[in-house]
């Protein structure tokens, strides 16, 4: 593994990988928010109302996953509440959780839906580690093998657990809510057609992302994301 100008390479199979650029500071935030006022007016215009988005790095592991699939159709303010219960019952490690009977699951707040989801997670062994060296599809390609980690849970951690510069999150409520309103669109843009749309903020799209749920704080005093 290097590092060079900001970009992590990985060595893999005798071939030299370019990961990709790696959010490590607020200084980061400040560039990739630059080139985005740059290239898009808009974003500049956002950026006048919210400066550039905070790094919001997450440490990985289990436990960060397992929180964001806690926060799934859930409320900001629900997801914070069910986690907490969740730490305060120690129930934030594979063992934990396999070891855990339903009632115990269910006392934080978790539904059926999500106990399954949190012993899939736990029984599938993901080594953590080595996903902080791997390209951005392959994270995305074996997080989402595992029940209830969809595309949208795998793209959040990767840009907030792995700190990854150029992640969208199309499916992402508040960031359709947010595009159609900064971008003065008729309807608030599906999933595909944002992923298309974000194409242009490459290589900044996390950075893109961070713009647009703080705008979408402004347009609504709400939260978009945990």
């Amino acid at each position: 593994m290097t590092w060079e100008r900001g970009l992590l390479h990985v060595q893999q199979n005798g071939a030299i990988l370019m990961v990709g650029r790696i959010l490590t500071t607020e200084d980061c935030m400040d560039e990739g928010a630059a080139w985005l006022a740059q290239a898009e007016p808009r974003f500049a215009h956002a950026l006048s109302l919210t400066g550039a988005p905070p790094l919001r790095r997450r440490p990985d592991g289990f436990a960060h996953l397992l929180s964001a699939i806690v926060s799934q159709q859930v409320s900001t303010h629900a997801a914070r509440a069910i986690w907490g219960r969740m730490e305060g019952a120690g129930l934030t490690t594979p063992e934990a959780v396999l070891a855990a009977d339903d009632e115990s699951l269910r006392a934080p707040g978790l539904s059926m839906q999500k106990m399954r989801y949190a012993r899939a997670l736990a029984a599938a062994g993901i080594d953590f580690d080595a996903l902080r060296d791997l390209p951005d599809e392959d994270i995305t390609r074996i997080l989402t093998e595992v029940p209830g980690v969809g595309r949208w849970t795998a793209e959040i951690y990767a840009m907030f657990s792995l700190g990854r510069a150029d992640v969208f999150a199309p499916a992402d409520l508040a960031l359709q809510e947010s595009a159609k309103r900064l971008f003065d669109l008729p309807d608030r843009p599906r999933e595909a057609a944002l992923r298309r749309m974000a194409t242009q903020w490459s290589p900044w799209r996390t950075v893109a992302a961070g713009i647009l749920w703080a705008y979408y704080r402004v347009e609504t005093d709400r939260e978009g994301i945990t």
